[in-house]
């Protein structure tokens, strides 16, 4: 299917999606959680298409958590195989449409093959720009923002700043996504009404988007719904509807 989003229409410039649902999809099913993961796998190739297609620029998917290594150990094994074996099979093919793919969390966690994978995925896409697809992976915000933080002071302690310079921006530039805008719109598949620890300081005037569809379940046609009502929503960033309009 093809987006169908107008000229008319206002695009996105950032999405940002939590992909939820995979293990639902697959108890509904009477499948093992794995079997909805590598469902998941598909929709999400999906969905990068589609939002390039749509002309969407930057698309943030949160792939793994932080707490996600909570999980039993067949799943997490399961997901690390299926970044592997994802990253193999789709990383020309990103290259081939225009697509730089990045990782952000913390990676040292992985296996060493991952690890490996992930830095020649980034290095054959490197210099495309059609679309820019960040990874959240071993990712969460309270991390990104403690990251910020540790820097900040340790440029302070070396002398480098002092602490009447420190301010939005500064602290933005020092975050994983400090050369992407933040986020237009934020989608979560499966239900839940909540951001989970993902992107907390560039979320603050992002567009939130719940769907009860379950992630393996959401189709194009369900991409397209979510860019119509963003482009449907007024974003006042703190100020009133007057002002918007004057």
């Amino acid at each position: 299917m093809k987006s169908t989003v107008t000229e008319e229409d206002t695009v996105p410039q950032h999405v940002c999606i939590i992909m939820d649902g995979n293990g639902r999809w697959a108890k509904k099913r009477l499948m093992p959680r794995t079997f909805g993961h590598r469902k998941g796998v598909e929709i999400t190739r999906r969905s990068i298409e589609f939002f390039a297609r749509a002309g969407v620029k930057y698309l943030t998917l949160f792939a793994f958590s932080s707490e996600n290594w909570n999980r039993p150990q067949d799943e997490v094994s399961t997901l690390m195989e299926l970044f592997i074996q994802s990253l193999k099979e789709n990383s020309a093919e990103l290259n081939d449409k225009n697509i730089r793919i990045r990782f952000i969390g913390d990676r040292e966690a992985f296996p060493q093959a991952l690890q490996d994978q992930i830095a020649e995925s980034e290095a054959l896409t490197a210099d495309k720009h059609l679309m820019k697809l960040n990874i959240a992976a071993n990712y969460g915000g309270q991390w990104d923002i403690l990251n910020a933080v540790k820097t900040i002071a340790s440029r302070v302690t070396k002398g480098e700043l002092t602490v009447k310079q420190i301010d939005q921006q500064l602290v933005a530039s020092a975050l994983s996504l400090a050369d992407t805008p933040d986020p237009d719109l934020f989608i979560r598949t499966g239900g839940e009404q909540r951001v989970s620890n993902f992107l907390l300081w560039q979320l603050a005037y992002t567009e939130l988007y719940f769907t009860e569809v379950l992630w393996p379940d959401f189709s194009e046609q369900e991409m397209q719904k979510a860019l119509t009502v963003y482009s449907r929503r007024q974003r006042r960033y703190g100020k009133t509807l007057e002002q918007m309009e004057t």
